[in-house]
């Protein structure tokens, strides 16, 4: 069936019944090399496809614009990318182009009862358009005019702070660069980006234990671990090229455990298209061991970890802990120490869901290994309490030392292809003292001092009517934002939104009294100013800076770079005599890369270095010296209480996931081929056991309801007709897809510390659809 309306220019399957089919146990292998080139075949033909795929992150093309996982440095493969890097780049170089008659055949009303999935599939944006308060329909406007537009609705503010500044993590450093020091030329430090809904809890816990919130491991120290812990992670999916570096790991005799509450296949094992054995044989098994953890209890488990460690050094004095790293370079030790007296391992059992002998047999692992790494992702980080379980898990390897050494650290694994870029540019509300100082020194401006909004603040600020213009820097806020609806009505109460985007997307057809949508230049596409062509940089998960250009040609010369829409209403909204050279940065991105030397340490060199084969690493003092930037120079033990999640009687508990068809907020199809699911989305899975103590059965349509306490009392949330699906879930834990069920978590319900959206726990039960 396809989802056909008179004049569609691309018709798109509808949504079928769902059907179930096996559980893969493995990733990659031939179908993910039929299904990339059959995606890419679709959108951009054979032609396209060839000449978009060679280039993909190779050293004279362009970054990935899917996940953030870094190449291996030296040789790379003819095909360096996965599945869903092919696929992310089929969605971008598409042939189709949406343009001003799309949007005169299609007013925003009709629009609005399309799917996200098919609203993507009508291809690339290609003109400004702007709906008018009261207009029916998005109409074409030239960018003089839509800069005009904005500049009208930003000087009719009473404060700048009435403006809120999106990033999504696409962004590339040059153009997160200048899009932060708008802002506060502009005087706002409102800049929200994705990291407050993904790894906000990582940077948090990480800056308070070490003193910089980014990992500290690169590809050669997974390579030459012993043990790899993966917790709260699912590479397979969401980070596919990993899986490569974990087969490296894995040959060179390192013991990989995954720590999951769902098994996914990228961890069970690895075939690899481009070789052999992963087209004929049996490819490499990957995780020795699969602890699956209930929702929420990771904590739990580092501290059961935590606590046999201690006996087994008390048993054995100085064969455990690095006593020199603790004694020299620790702080909080004999606190933390303090917290382990009255750990029962038994009560961590029953809390976790795993036997004991599991948790000896992880604690062993852990105290016999040499060197370890501790991966995680959004499993850890979208609990509330996210940032106490990653500084757990930090406690654990501080006992033993595994920091600032080969084959030992912590591996937050980033989404977004530059979202760690982004934050290291400057898009982060409350930026240090250092940062803006530097700035301000450089262009001779006065950035504003208060803290700005993060995502879940600025929806806050928009539904008090706080907030007038609202732009976001790619992505699709009202889809990736927690409580959909709450979002939507705070969205609506701007005077103007403005979307900077490649693809249509929900976010356009949630709009402000009026609303504009920019046409951006992509990753694959060719970037040339003034007849100059241009290359962006982009920073990945291990902070390795490096350059990335484009080579097509854009679907339509209305297209801009997001640098030039930047420094273009810039000049507009802050005129010519502005101190900061608007015009010189966006006609030279060496121009910007000269500026960002000057206000960030560790770019020193920047055009040169970033010109080299494999790019630049920036420093990490934990990694390369183990000296700490913590206000008290040392690695810092947390001391925080031991929470869990607690299962209500009668009800589950909720984590919202991604399929393998999608990437974040973007749905690439309706099949999640690594669980067995095909044909639909709106599926909950619920171990079987809970499906019978429930009074449910298997395919049985439900109305999924959330339950939590708002400041009325205990307030609700809903979804409709979501199919009933027996899996391989914890009692009492149920997964289901995001963006399909963010409906369903509450814009109150955010991690401590970090204010990131708890997407990991929510407290469901279930009516009859």
């Amino acid at each position: 069936m396809s989802n056909t309306h008179d004049g569609d220019p691309h018709p798109v399957d509808e949504p079928r019944d769902v059907r179930i089919k096996h559980v893969k146990s493995y990733a990659a292998g031939v179908p993910a090399v039929a299904v990339a080139l059959k995606r890419g075949l679709e959108q951009m033909g054979p032609v396209r496809t060839a000449q978009t795929l060679i280039k993909l992150n190779q050293r004279d093309g362009f970054d990935c614009p899917g996940c953030a996982w870094p190449e291996t440095p030296g040789h790379r493969k003819h095909a360096e990318f996965c599945e869903n890097g092919a696929k992310a780049v089929a969605e971008e170089a598409t042939r189709r182009a949406v343009t001003p008659e799309f949007f005169g055949a299609h007013s925003v009303e009709d629009l609005r009862t399309r799917s996200g999935y098919w609203l993507s599939q009508q291809g690339r944006l290609a003109h400004p358009m702007y709906l008018a308060p009261g207009d029916t329909h998005y109409r074409p406007v030239s960018w003089d005019q839509a800069n005009a537009l904005i500049a009208d609705e930003l000087a009719a503010m009473d404060s700048p702070d009435e403006a809120v500044f999106y990033t999504s993590g696409r962004t590339s450093n040059e153009a997160a660069f200048v899009y932060q020091l708008f802002a506060r030329s502009l005087g706002t430090n409102n800049l929200p980006d994705c990291s407050n809904m993904c790894h906000e809890s990582s940077g948090a816990a990480l800056g308070a234990s070490i003193g910089i919130g980014k990992g500290s491991v690169t590809v050669g120290d997974l390579e030459a671990a012993d043990l790899i812990l993966i917790a709260g992670q699912n590479p397979g999916t969401n980070h596919p090229r990993m899986l490569g570096t974990l087969e490296k790991a894995k040959r060179n005799g390192a013991r990989i455990i995954a720590i999951n509450p769902l098994p996914e296949a990228g961890l069970m094992r690895f075939k690899d298209p481009q070789k052999i054995g992963g087209v004929v044989g049996q490819g490499t098994k990957l995780a020795d061991d699969f602890l699956q953890v209930k929702l929420g209890s990771d904590m739990a488990l580092f501290r059961g970890v935590a606590r046999l460690l201690l006996d087994a050094e008390r048993a054995a004095p100085g064969t455990v802990f690095d006593q020199e790293f603790l004694d020299e370079s620790c702080a909080g030790v004999e606190d933390y120490l303090a917290l382990l007296a009255d750990v029962d391992i038994d009560d961590i059992a029953g809390i976790t869901g795993l036997s004991r002998a599991q948790i000896e047999d992880l604690a062993e692992a852990v105290r016999t290994s040499q060197r370890i790494v501790l991966c995680w992702a959004m499993g850890l980080t979208q609990h509330r309490h996210g940032v106490a379980t990653i500084a757990e898990g930090t406690n654990v390897l501080f006992l033993r030392g595994m920091i600032g050494k080969v084959g030992a650290g912590l591996c937050p694994v980033r989404g977004h292809s530059n979202v760690q870029g982004d934050r290291t540019m400057g898009i982060y509300e409350k930026m240090p003292e250092s940062f803006l100082a530097a700035q301000d020194a450089e262009f001779g401006i006065v950035s504003p001092r208060k803290h700005g909004h993060d995502t879940v603040a600025a929806i806050n600020a928009m539904a008090a009517g706080r907030v007038r213009v609202f732009i976001g820097m790619g992505g699709n806020f009202v889809s990736a934002s927690p409580d959909t609806e709450a979002t939507a009505a705070a969205l609506r109460r701007c005077a103007l939104t403005v979307h900077v985007s490649t693809k249509l997307n929900e976010s356009h057809l949630v709009t402000g009294h009026g609303a504009l949508i920019l046409p951006t230049l992509g990753r694959t596409d060719r970037d040339v100013i003034n007849g100059v062509p241009q290359r962006v940089s982009v920073e990945d998960s291990m902070s390795v800076v490096h350059l990335s250009r484009g080579s097509l040609p854009p679907v339509s010369p209305e297209l801009r770079s997001e640098v030039a829409i930047v420094c273009d209403l810039a000049t507009r909204v802050l005129g010519d005599d502005h101190p900061v050279p608007w015009q010189e940065l966006k006609a030279d991105y060496d121009r910007i890369r000269e500026r960002i030397e000057r206000v960030i340490p560790g770019f020193d060199d920047f055009n040169i270095r970033v010109r080299r084969s494999d790019g630049f690493v920036l420093p990490h003092p934990p990694r390369d010296a183990r000296t700490f930037g913590t206000p008290n120079g040392k690695a810092n033990f947390a001391v925080h209480e031991l929470d869990w999640v607690r299962i209500p009687e009668g009800r589950l508990i909720l984590q919202t996931l991604r399929s393998h068809d999608q990437y974040n907020t973007t749905v690439y199809g309706h099949d999640d081929r690594y669980r067995g699911i095909s044909g639909n989305r709106n599926v909950v899975l619920i171990n079987p056991d809970d499906i019978t103590d429930l009074g449910l059965r298997a395919g049985q349509l439900v109305d999924v309801v959330s339950e939590f306490e708002g400041a009325g009392g205990l307030e609700e949330r809903r979804v409709r007709g979501f199919e009933v699906v027996p899996y391989d879930t914890p009692r009492g834990n149920a997964a289901a897809y995001y963006p399909e069920t963010n409906p369903l978590v509450p814009l109150g319900s955010v991690a401590r510390e970090s204010n990131t959206p708890v997407s990991k726990a929510v407290v469901i039960r279930f009516e009859p659809a």
